[in-house]
Formats: structure tokens, sequence, C-alpha cells
């Protein structure tokens, strides 16, 4: 058998998705198993820029239009006629609609939807499609066990429903080289876009809450995105008096830098799927505290490697922030078990290996649906 055919349909936005996505990609350059192509579904000429990072890098990818979902399905339709893949890996809402219509309409012989949040803008029509689409889609991948909770909870096919965690490059995190806790930087880092996912309002008012306990710890919130958000959380920040103290670093490429650098890292947010930020904080021996919500309550174990806040909730955050600046012994243990926990199981080896895996298991099985004979 020749290599294993493998198209990853996903988001041009660069979010947390087209992350796996590429890692994927570029895991399969060096296996002789596997054939892979990138696909994105373009969303701004502003991403023009990374989309040519990833050519140069040699990363096969192909780009089709986002004005419309049919102009999507076509285009895609055409690409899975000439690369003629054995799967069609679709990633996120609403991509693994257009996608698995698309796999459907070129005959592709296997399905697969990757869910990466529990929370999704599902109308009634767009929910009873996903559920169609199920039908004829091989499995359906939670990137975490909360997020396939969810996936029971909206009553897609439990037989089909799987886990397979994210994963990070953990090489830039190794722990012989990490500073100790006590010779970092008071500072506190947030590595996510500003989006209405994030809650980076809650994590502002919570630094300026700290001033009554009289720390005033560096905030450095390290990410892009929209342009509203962004406005209204320097807003808030020159209301609060904190220009000193909040630096807005925009698209940062020294994300693991930045962490080593600093004591805690922190992920506000409304939900989640399984982020990465959160990893990457644990895995550069910083004390994490998240909001308590699904996706990231999976990945901190509270108090034992680190700290969970009440959502939305400022002065819940502030006590946690408190707690994890402050030098203890008990800090120290909360860095060093979320480094050991990231190392053990939050590798981007292991995630692709579960990939692969399962791609290699829907080859040896019979396909059970021909499924060419639906748009006849």
């Amino acid at each position: 058998m020749g290599s294993l055919k493998v198209i990853h349909f996903v988001t041009g936005g660069f979010s947390g998705s087209t992350s796996v996505a590429i890692e994927l990609v570029k895991a399969s350059l060096g296996n002789p198993q596997f054939e892979s192509l990138l696909v994105l579904r373009r969303k701004k000429a502003k991403h023009d820029k990374k989309i040519q990072q990833l050519r140069d890098q040699e990363i096969p990818v192909e780009c089709v239009t986002s004005w419309s979902s049919i102009a999507t399905i076509f285009a895609l339709v055409k690409i899975c006629r000439q690369f003629k893949p054995d799967i069609i890996v679709c990633h996120g809402f609403s991509e693994h609609l257009w996608g698995r219509y698309a796999g459907l309409i070129a005959g592709v012989p296997h399905l697969i939807h990757v869910e990466h949040n529990s929370r999704e803008r599902y109308t009634p029509w767009r929910l009873f499609q996903a559920r169609w689409l199920a039908r004829y889609t091989d499995k359906i991948v939670g990137c975490s066990e909360g997020v396939r909770q969810e996936l029971l909870r909206l009553k897609f096919p439990a037989e089909k429903t799987i886990t397979i965690n994210n994963g990070i490059n953990l090489l830039p995190y190794d722990p012989s080289t990490s500073i100790p806790l006590r010779e970092r930087e008071n500072g506190i880092v947030m590595a996510a876009r500003f989006a209405k996912q994030k809650d980076h309002l809650t994590l502002i008012k919570a630094v300026a809450l700290l001033r009554e306990k009289n720390m005033f710890p560096p905030l450095y919130l390290a990410g892009a995105g929209s342009k509203k958000h962004i406005k209204r959380a320097k807003k808030l920040v020159k209301e609060l008096q904190l220009k000193d103290q909040v630096k807005f670093l925009g698209f940062s490429k020294n994300v693991p830098e930045l962490l080593a650098k600093n004591k805690v890292c922190v992920l506000a947010t409304h939900y989640e799927g399984m982020p990465l930020s959160v990893c990457e904080g644990m895995a550069s021996g910083c004390v994490v505290v998240g909001s308590d919500v699904v996706g990231v309550g999976e990945l901190i174990q509270q108090s034992v490697d680190g700290l969970l806040a009440t959502p939305n909730s400022p002065e819940s955050l502030a006590n946690s922030l408190h707690i994890a600046l402050v030098n203890s012994y008990f800090t120290d243990q909360l860095a060093k078990n979320a480094q050991a926990r990231a190392m053990q199981y939050f590798s981007l080896d292991r995630m692709v290996s579960n990939y692969e895996n399962l791609f290699l298991s829907l080859i040896r099985q019979p396909e059970a649906v021909f499924r060419e004979s639906l748009f006849y």
C-alpha cells in the first residue's frame, strides 16, 4: 500500500484549531506512511503572510474562498478530486460542515469531524446538518474529554465519538533549563487572541484589585485578534489607571521565552476546548491560573498543579493570582507538578500518534457506506 493521503481542512483564521491541523501536516512530512495537504478556508488578506510562511517551510497548503459556504464547498471538491485523499479531516465549526459536504460530493472514502470547542454557534438548522453528516462520518473527535461530553450532550452518535487531546511542541520547555520560580519576574502572562470567547476584561479588573493587596505585577497580553475587543481592553486599562502595568504585545513569536521569565500564566476565558496556552504555561514551569470552565478545569487539578477561579469573577481571579504571585513552597510545588504533568501528557508526539493510529485504523476497515451514490 502506498502513502495514505489525508486532507486537513480548517479555518484560515489561525486559531488553535489551525495550529493543530498545521502540526499534524508537518508531522507527516517525514513519515512515508502519509501524504498530507493543509487546506485553509481563507479569511482575510492580513493572513497572507502567515500562509506564505507555511509554504516557505515546504508545508503543502491550498486555500479556498470563504465568501459563501457553497463556494467553499465546491472549491474544496475541486481540490479533493485533484488530490484524491483517502481521508478528509474537518477541523472546527463551521468548517466541519462544509468540509464533509465536499468530501461526500467528491467521494472521499473516509470523513472525520474534529470539534475544538466546548461551545459552538450551533443554530437548530446547523445542528441538524451536523447530525445528518454524522451518519456518513467515520469518527467524531473531541479535542478534550470535556468536548466529547458536550458532543454526546448534543446527541452525536456515542459509538463514533472519541477523545484525542491536543498537544504542544515540548522542545522549547526543557525542565533542565527552566529558571527557578523565585528568580523570575513577578509578572503575569496571558497568551490568547482577543475575541468574544476570551475574558481579558475580567483579568484586567482582577489585576486592578491586586492593588488592594499592595501588589502591582506587570501583565503581558500576548495575542492579536478583534480590534473591537482590543479597543475595549485598552479603554478599561485607561479607566482603571493600569497603563504602567498592562502591556499589549500583539502577536508574539516568543511566548516560550516570555513564559520562562515570568511567574504566572493565566487564561481568563468563557469557554474552551483544550487550550494550548494553558499547556504551554504548565510546560514552562509557571504557576498556572485559569477560569474553571470545560477544557481548562480538565487540565488544571486545583491546588495540585494550578489554580482555578470562578468564571467572570474578578474577585475570584484576583485571589488566585495573589496566591500564585507569593513566593512559597506551595507555589513551587504547583509549578513543578504542572511541568511534570505537561511533559507526560501534553506532548505533540502523543497527539500526532493518536491521530495517525486513527487514520490507519480506518483504512484497515471496510468502508461502511458507499458515499458516491449520495449525490446522484
